[in-house]
């Protein structure tokens, strides 16, 4: 447990660089060693991806077992920090949601990702309802001695909130949340889909919390990521879809 709380230290220090972590996305050992192979400072996994390489679709549709070994695989391969995306924990009461984030803590990752759209369902969390659930997973991380860097996630710009939140109310509906969820205890807040600089700014401006960016073809570049203040990017299921492009060629190369 030592190792794990220093590494989930080091984890909260890199979001504190002069530049932001970039977290080139994972999704079992073998994509964790080649990410580190080229001078990764942590690893990320992403669930689409994990999903997709088991032959799952996302959105919890991995067995739960098999994400915990899966995490923890990655996790005993590698001296370096590891967060786990973990959708929207695999439970909506908050008393299976600790138990989950308990068995989650024991694979030895340090961080997770932790989305408020409603999974199996339509539309976001209502915000106090999803306060109740960041508190819930902050309380079993202290009980069990390791501070894991909460990654909160916003859906405010993918399909679940695009389908209850008019365009013009997201940026408003975004920061709303993001001071709700760092008042909670999460460490970060991740808004994938958000891709005017302006408003990245304005959010990274109004929340207290280290911002992560997705990035993805027409995105601000990272350099202006950075300048709008971002402190944190990454990719998503961009790198196992350009990994299952490149085996896509080479079989194309050797059937054609």
């Amino acid at each position: 447990m030592p190792a794990q709380a220093a590494k989930a230290s080091h984890f909260h220090d890199l979001h504190r660089g002069d530049t932001p972590l970039v977290l080139v996305n994972i999704w079992d050992p073998g994509s964790a060693a080649t990410v580190i192979s080229q001078g990764a400072p942590a690893l990320a996994t992403g669930s689409a991806s994990v999903a997709s390489a088991m032959g799952f679709g996302d959105g919890e549709a991995v067995p739960l077992p098999l994400v915990l070994d899966n995490a923890r695989r990655i996790a005993s391969s590698t001296d370096l920090p590891v967060t786990l995306d973990f959708e929207g924990g695999y439970a909506t009461d908050t008393a299976t949601l600790a138990e989950n984030i308990r068995n989650v803590i024991a694979t030895g990752v340090v961080g997770i990702n932790f989305e408020d759209q409603v999974i199996g369902g339509s539309g976001l969390h209502a915000i106090d309802d999803h306060v109740a659930r960041i508190a819930a997973i902050r309380e079993i991380a202290e009980a069990e001695g390791v501070d894991l860097f909460i990654n909160a996630r916003t859906d405010v710009w993918l399909d679940a909130g695009k389908a209850v939140i008019l365009p013009a109310e997201r940026l408003r509906e975004a920061i709303t949340r993001g001071l709700a969820f760092a008042a909670a205890g999460a460490n970060g807040f991740f808004v994938p889909g958000l891709t005017d600089a302006e408003q990245i700014a304005e959010l990274c401006e109004a929340v207290p919390l280290p911002i992560n960016a997705m990035h993805f073809e027409g995105m601000p570049s990272m350099a202006d990521l950075a300048l709008a203040g971002v402190r944190r990017i990454s990719f998503g299921p961009g790198p196992y879809s350009c990994a299952m492009a490149a085996l896509a060629r080479q079989a194309q190369a050797a059937y054609h």
